[in-house]
């Protein structure tokens, strides 16, 4: 049986093309797939019921599952998605009341190696890469559910996007061919895997790569994050300017502030001279708690002084709106689980 999400229109016209149907057939379903959001076959009602029937004989939209659906008091909706083998992973609908846009937070692997020690998702460790198309099933799960249409879509889900590059290129030429998703709404966030970001840049790509800092020294960063024994900060930074300069793109510093650790003065000041020679802009994200974690947020008198120094170094630095963190949907906190077991 033929799964029709995640299908170029193509791959849609060789079914069509089976049931000797036009390919004005396949475009019709594939409207009806990435926008109007089907989730059955009965749903495209511009397609007679004869052919339908023939359809559904040979197809189905969808061979995934909500697990478990979370809603936030602020409108974040967090998903918990089974795949055909019994694998879950977790993705969540970013609103803001002020902006027309939807953002679809997804997840590149189940579990992940890279284990940071402020992340829920790195405790799981790596389990498997996610296929293009669970990667896509996510964004149409949304959809179908809530009846929205996703304008962004942001890989910081669970997971390193850059350990599973070839499914997330794949993704997101199919975001943006078939879901009609420009290629600068979309987002790669990174621990820093320097030989992937060679080759992003390499690709000369245009969309947004983030690059997940959250230290202003080696030795910081060594302790909450252990990809810096393997690609340190210096080297990153090498990677970061060759990407910049190969690209023409701007790339997202993100900045976890955890009270006492990384949100001090001086960090700051190291931070910015880090920085100052790179192409960019900083996010900074206060911490959230995760279960069984020590670290604490730092106090909001500490993020306003901590942004101000970074601004006095010409860049532009912005605050992480907290969205989700009631149903454990915010940055750092997708455990993979299902909450109501």
């Amino acid at each position: 049986m033929q799964i029709l999400s995640g299908l170029t229109l193509k791959e849609i016209e060789e079914i069509t093309d089976k049931l000797h149907a036009s390919k004005f057939r396949a475009r019709q379903i594939h409207n009806w797939i990435y926008l109007k959001s089907a989730a059955k076959i009965d749903e495209m009602t511009d397609l007679s019921v004869k052919f339908r029937e023939e359809l559904k004989k040979n197809a189905l939209v969808s061979n995934v599952k909500i697990k478990t659906k979370q809603e936030s008091f602020d409108g974040t909706i967090k998903y918990l998605i089974e795949f055909p083998d019994g694998g879950c992973a977790e993705t969540v609908l970013m609103r803001f009341d002020n902006r027309a846009n939807l953002t679809a937070c997804v997840s590149s692997q189940i579990g992940c190696a890279v284990n940071c020690s402020f992340c829920a998702t790195g405790r799981l460790g790596f389990v498997r890469n996610l296929t293009y198309k669970e990667i896509i099933e996510q964004v149409l799960t949304i959809q179908r559910d809530t009846g929205l249409k996703i304008t962004n879509v942001v890989f910081m889900g669970q997971g390193e996007p850059l350990l599973n590059l070839e499914n997330v290129l794949k993704a997101m030429e199919i975001f943006n061919e078939n879901f009609q998703i420009g290629v600068r709404r979309l987002t790669v966030s990174t621990s820093g895997i320097i030989p992937q970001i060679n080759k992003l840049a390499e690709l000369k790509m245009q969309s947004t790569l983030a690059v997940s800092l959250h230290a202003p020294n080696h030795e910081i960063r060594k302790t909450i994050m252990g990809i810096e024994n393997q690609y340190n900060m210096n080297d990153l930074k090498t990677a970061l300017k060759n990407y910049t300069a190969e690209t023409g793109r701007r790339i997202t510093v993100e900045y976890l502030l955890i009270k006492d650790l990384n949100d001090t003065l001086d960090c700051a000041k190291q931070l910015a001279d880090y920085i100052h020679d790179i192409k960019c802009n900083v996010n900074l994200i206060p911490y959230n708690p995760v279960a069984g974690s020590l670290y604490q947020k730092s106090s909001n008198n500490s993020v306003m002084r901590f942004k101000s120094i970074l601004e006095q170094s010409g860049k532009k630095v912005t605050v992480r709106l907290e969205r989700g963190a009631d149903i454990d949907a915010a940055c750092g906190q997708l455990g993979g689980r299902n909450n109501t077991a």
